[in-house]
């Protein structure tokens, strides 16, 4: 269609209700005894409304007649804490140029603090009419979209300050606010599946009593779920749907949606830090709920299309022909991708960080597709806009910085790429050690790189071996104990007839597909997850566990669950066939870390002597208690490899530059379907080792072996052994 030159104001009664003319600054809602001071940013409309909704929802429409710097805004006397309000926007109707205003669309506050309400799928969510994309919808949203909140907290803080735990001696802990605590048996059940259960002794204790130090907790800015979604039944249960990015999650809140679950999670927050334990937020900026340009308008497209989405130029059209249209641009796989680029765009991304940083008390991130918005001009930046900002950022900059270093493109891969602070999340850790130990290695090189903090990756730019986040499993993708008990993805209950899903599970099902009775099979599997949950904590680097995989948690074969929010995902804290012993391995071995600093180092190791005349501090063993050799290497028949970690002294000084002294430890991990006998080296390494953990079903703990003596490591398992 053919956009109005000008635009058609809506006139609506109650849209001269008292406004006194504001402030542009700060965006959003802001609280005042005498009034509210409302701001929005929307540089191309022709006018502006905030609506105010009372408890029975009748909407009362004030005009914002201000506008400064792109930003329209008010002040609204007289609004108590709680109200609930949206915004309309009327301006210039033509999507193919980012012009998406719609009057009749109530939108959602882009940087309110709370959200009351959810979405409910209608035609009138939609910006067009459903029969031509092209003709503005007239239909009124308001009945069917969620309303922003005005929020006051007085929260009190008191003594809380942020852990600041180093790197190195993190341990994190990925989990579900409402699938860690809706089956627990311990949390008052009023509170099951929100922050304050969350935050239960019962929760903290065990993390605690596990050995965690940090929570990551999946996205909890309020989000919704796709339309598509909905129409089958399912919900988003995962939140990588976000849309109002400085709001808690409306549904996680057990005490009401008017601002309460602001004060909830800021009491969650605090409880945590009282544990000793870090709060890391799984954020999503890299695209929002409004997806495609057939999706809904909720916010951002309404105010602003053509700032907040990335998009593409046509190619050049040939001699005689019309331009092709201006798409939108997506490497996110969700329908649209945020410009960072875009002025505004940015400083909504470092608002919303720095707001979750200073008043909420968080103490980091993991970016979601963060390839994704660092790209400039499409091509993936390093030095972006959005990574200049945050580096250099003084409140940012000392947090802890987490990327999932790729997005749904082939380009976007940048495992090992990213500039320090950052982290990184390292998918090929995970690769590697469950081809290992599912006997798919091709010799053992790259796994001994992985288990020493994969230098190739991240050692040439500076950066320590914690720059890599290990893991063996997350939310995506199978559960540990399914990735024992399945080859095949099982996802056909999310109603895409098992298309969804990735098929490079890199699983074994150890003979059986799925749950069996067989207590070999069983033995078996339970081995496995041991064995990979040793493997991941005795690795140089940052361990990430998923929630639940220590005591045997099962998604019956789904490996991307992300709708479906009951039994599948929710943590049963009642099973009887809880795999005890896999908690117990990985209870110990993170003891074990935590306590022997030779476990958690933050230098490369170098393979040389610490001190002159020493023994080197790493040293790659064959089970015939010899260094490994160039053939030994190359031999892609391998599956029994051994790390002696040498602790006296280790490479890097104490808190007062001393020497610091600790044990060493012989690791010794077997991947090979038959037995091997282990023979101790008969030299300066080990005089006398004492068996600490071991998943081998013939050498107990508290074993000890003389320097020259033989074990027997068992076919796929794991031996510890510290120097006595």
């Amino acid at each position: 269609m053919t956009p109005p030159e000008t635009s058609t104001v809506w006139n609506h009664v109650g849209e001269t209700m008292e406004v006194w003319p504001g402030r542009n600054y700060p965006l959003g809602a802001t609280w005042y005894a005498e009034a509210t001071n409302f701001a929005v940013y929307a540089p191309a409309a022709d006018a502006m409304w905030v609506c105010v909704f009372d408890d029975e929802g009748t909407e009362t429409r004030h005009r914002l007649t201000e506008q400064a710097l792109g930003v329209w805004h008010g002040a609204v006397p007289g609004l108590p804490a709680g109200t609930r309000y949206g915004f309309r926007a009327d301006g210039p109707w033509d999507p193919e140029a980012g012009l998406r205003f719609n009057p009749a669309k109530l939108l959602l506050d882009p940087y309110g603090k709370a959200v009351s309400g959810d979405l409910v799928v209608h035609d009138a969510i939609f910006g067009y009419d459903l029969d031509d994309p092209e003709v503005i919808s007239t239909l009124d949203s308001a009945p069917y979209v969620p309303r922003s909140v005005v929020v006051h907290d007085d929260f009190q803080w008191g003594a809380d300050t942020h852990p600041r735990r180093r790197w190195r001696d993190t341990v994190i802990y990925e989990m579900h606010v409402k699938g860690m605590t809706r089956l627990h048996d311990r949390v008052p059940e009023h509170l099951r599946g929100t922050y304050a259960g969350l935050a239960s002794p019962a929760v903290t204790d065990y993390l605690k009593d596990l050995g965690v130090t940090a929570v990551e907790l999946l996205p909890v800015h309020q989000f919704f779920s796709e339309p598509a979604l909905a129409e089958r039944g399912l919900v988003n249960y995962w939140g990588y749907n976000s849309l109002c990015f400085f709001a808690p999650h409306n549904a996680y809140s057990s005490s009401g949606d008017r601002g309460e679950q602001v004060t909830e999670f800021k009491q969650m927050v605090k409880d945590f830090h009282a544990a000793g334990l870090e709060v890391i937020l799984d954020v999503v900026y890299n695209h929002t709920a409004e997806a495609g340009p057939l999706g809904p308008t909720l916010s951002f497209r309404g105010l602003d299309d053509l700032g907040y989405y990335q998009r593409v130029q046509p190619p050049e059209p040939e001699a005689g022909e019309e331009p092709g249209p201006v798409r939108y641009w997506d490497v996110t796989g969700c329908g649209n991708t945020v410009d960072s680029t875009h002025t505004q765009s940015l400083r909504m991304i470092l608002d919303s960080l720095r707001y979750w940083v200073t008043e909420m008390h968080v103490d980091g991130f993991r970016f979601d597709l963060m390839s994704a918005i660092t790209r400039t001009q499409q091509v993936v930046d390093m030095g972006s806009h959005l990574l200049t900002a945050i580096g250099q950022d003084p409140v940012l900059r000392h947090v802890k910085l987490i990327a999932e270093p790729w997005d749904a493109s082939m380009d976007g891969y940048r495992v090992g790429g990213f500039p320090p602070p950052w982290v990184e999340w390292n998918d090929q850790f995970r690769d590697t050690v469950r081809d290992f130990w599912r006997g798919h290695s091709g010799g053992v090189r790259t796994v001994a790189t992985r288990l020493a903090g994969s230098s190739d990756l991240y050692a040439d730019d500076g950066r320590s071996p914690y720059a890599s986040v290990n893991f063996v499993t997350a939310h995506d993708g199978f559960t540990l104990r399914d990735l024992v008990s399945y080859d095949e993805k099982h996802n056909e209950a999310n109603g895409e007839d098992n298309r969804d899903g990735t098929d490079n599970n890199r699983s074994w099902n150890c003979g059986v597909e799925g749950e069996t009775d067989d207590p070999a099979i069983i033995a078996l599997r339970r081995r496995q997850a041991a064995n990979l949950m040793a493997t991941l904590c005795f690795s140089s680097g940052v361990p990430m566990l998923t929630a639940g995989d220590e005591r045997g948690r099962t998604q019956g074969g789904n490996n991307n669950a992300y709708g479906q929010d009951n039994e599948t995902s929710w943590i049963d804290w009642t099973p009887d066939d809880a795999w005890l012993d896999v908690y117990e391995i990985t209870k110990t071995a993170l003891r074990l870390r935590r306590e022997h600093p030779v476990l958690r180092q933050r230098h490369w190791f170098a393979g040389r002597p610490t001190i002159k005349g020493g023994i080197k501090d790493l040293v790659w063993m064959h089970p015939d208690g010899r260094e490994m050799t160039t053939d030994d290497w190359n031999d892609d028949a391998v599956r029994t490899i051994g790390m002696f970690l040498n602790g006296s002294p280790l490479r890097y000084p104490g808190p007062r530059g001393e020497q610091v002294q600790d044990s060493s430890f012989m690791i010794w991990l077997n991947a090979g379907d038959h037995d091997v006998e282990l023979t101790l080296p008969a030299n300066q390494w080990v005089h006398r080792g004492e068996v600490v953990l071991s998943t081998n079903a013939d050498v107990a703990v508290g074993t000890t072996a003389e320097a020259g003596s033989t074990l027997d490591l068992q076919a796929r398992s794991v031996l510890v052994l510290r120097q006595a």
